[in-house]
Parts: C-alpha cells; sequence; structure tokens
C-alpha cells in the first residue's frame, strides 16, 4: 500500500507538458488588454463600421460579403503574427523563454503549446466575428474544408513570421514593427480595400502577401462559392515554409 503513495519524480508526459503551457498562453492572451485589442475590438469595429457605412466600394453584391472574408483573415493575422511577436518578443526580452528552456518542457513542445493557444484565440475570434457578420446579414456559402485550410496554413504562414521577427529583433523594435505591418497589411492586403483599386504594378506585388492569398481565397470560397484554391493555398504554403524554416534557423532564446 506504500508504494500506491510514494512520490514520482521526474517530468510529466509531454503532451500533458503541452496542454498545460497552451492552456497557461491562451489565459495570459485573453487577459491582455492589448492583445484584446489587437484581436478583438479592431475586427468587430471595422466589420461592423464598413458594413454599415459606405466609405470604400467594395464592387458587386452586399459589402459585407466582401469585407467578413477579409476581417476573418485580419483577425488570423492580428493574433498569429502581431499578437504572438509582441507578446514573444517581450517574453524572451524578460527571460522568461530563457527559463522555459530550461524546464522540463522542450523548446519545440513550447512553440507547439504557442501555436495551440493561437489556434484556440482564433476559432474565438472567428465565432464571434461571424455571429456579428450574420447579424449585418452576411450569406456565406462554399466549402468549408476549403476555408479550413486556408486558415490552418495562414496561421502557419503568419506563425512564422512572428517568431522570426520576435526571436531575432529586440523587445521594442518587435512592438514597433509588429503594429506597423499590421497597418500596412490592413491597408494593403485586401482587407477592407479591394485589390483592384491598386495601380496593377502594385497589385502584381500585393497578391504575393499572405494576408493578400488569404483574404482572396478566403472571398474565392465565401463570396463566390469557388472551390479550393488553389493558388492562394500555394502563396500561404510557400510563406509558410519560409517564415517557419526562417524562425527555426535564426531564433535566438535570449
Amino acid at each position: 500500500m506504500s508504494a500506491a503513495f510514494a512520490p514520482r519524480p521526474g517530468a510529466a508526459p509531454v503532451a500533458r507538458m503541452i496542454r498545460a503551457q497552451a492552456a497557461l498562453e491562451t489565459r495570459m492572451l485573453l487577459r491582455n488588454g492589448e492583445q484584446l485589442l489587437l484581436t478583438v475590438v479592431i475586427p468587430t469595429l471595422l466589420l461592423t463600421l464598413f458594413s454599415s457605412v459606405d466609405i470604400v466600394d467594395t464592387g458587386k453584391g452586399k459589402a459585407v460579403d466582401f469585407l467578413a472574408p477579409g476581417v476573418l483573415a485580419l483577425a488570423v493575422l492580428s493574433t498569429a503574427f502581431t499578437g504572438q511577436a509582441i507578446a514573444t518578443g517581450f517574453e524572451r526580452r524578460y527571460g522568461v523563454l530563457k527559463r522555459l528552456g530550461a524546464s522540463p518542457l522542450p523548446r519545440w513542445a513550447l512553440m507547439t503549446a504557442k501555436t495551440c493557444s493561437v489556434l484556440v484565440t482564433e476559432v474565438l475570434q472567428i465565432v464571434l466575428l461571424t455571429v456579428i457578420a450574420f447579424a449585418l446579414g452576411w450569406s456565406p456559402h462554399g466549402n468549408p474544408l476549403a476555408v479550413v485550410l486556408l486558415i490552418i496554413l495562414g496561421t502557419a504562414a503568419f506563425s512564422g513570421l512572428g517568431l522570426l521577427m520576435a526571436g531575432t529583433l529586440r523587445a521594442e523594435a518587435t512592438l514597433a514593427a509588429a503594429n506597423l505591418v499590421f497597418l500596412l497589411l490592413l491597408v494593403g492586403g485586401g482587407v477592407i480595400v479591394p485589390l483592384a483599386k491598386f495601380p496593377d504594378a502594385a497589385r502584381s506585388v500585393l497578391e504575393l502577401l499572405p494576408i493578400s492569398a488569404l483574404s482572396d481565397g478566403l472571398r474565392a470560397v465565401l463570396r463566390d462559392g469557388a472551390g479550393v484554391p488553389w493558388g492562394d493555398l500555394g502563396i500561404l504554403t510557400g510563406w509558410a515554409v519560409l517564415g517557419l524554416g526562417a524562425a527555426a534557423r535564426f531564433f535566438r532564446w535570449e
């Protein structure tokens, strides 16, 4: 009987450590006011404002049918790239990553937990934005599997770029750069302004950005009822491989 109550020293199973770390990362993200502003407030305001007021000519159909897929793409950008880059950058500055790296939790498992936290947050964002879009008269249609593939690959692409920025720049530089990139992609990524409004030379470059591929792919499926947008998936896959590969190569824990 005494053996049943004997302590069992050693690390917990990796899967349990990942679940615990992912839950902690999610709670910390949801308690952060700046993160909530990026992930929830700004996308919600943009969707509501531009769907209700005729500010930008979004082309055929209702404005919400154009805006909802773009705002969903913006939600992925805000969580997987901007929010994760800023949070990870300051964790690196304050030595949190160094201490976690010395714990029984493997470094790859820490990154897996961060990715799981991003995905959980994105699910909450998408549910909220979808409810708001339905209330504004959104009528989506298309292949749900294509939508899931786009969001997963978009998350991978933005996560890789966010971790690359957080692992190579100073925390203050990451804060400034991540917010600047967020604003630039908001304007030039086809989220609220159609890429057709830009000159041909600029549009040919903007179409290769991950936010453009994600927003255009989601719009093609959810508004136009297209099949799997292989071209957009290919662009996102390329950015995901490039971003994650570079992050794995150049990320500094201290």
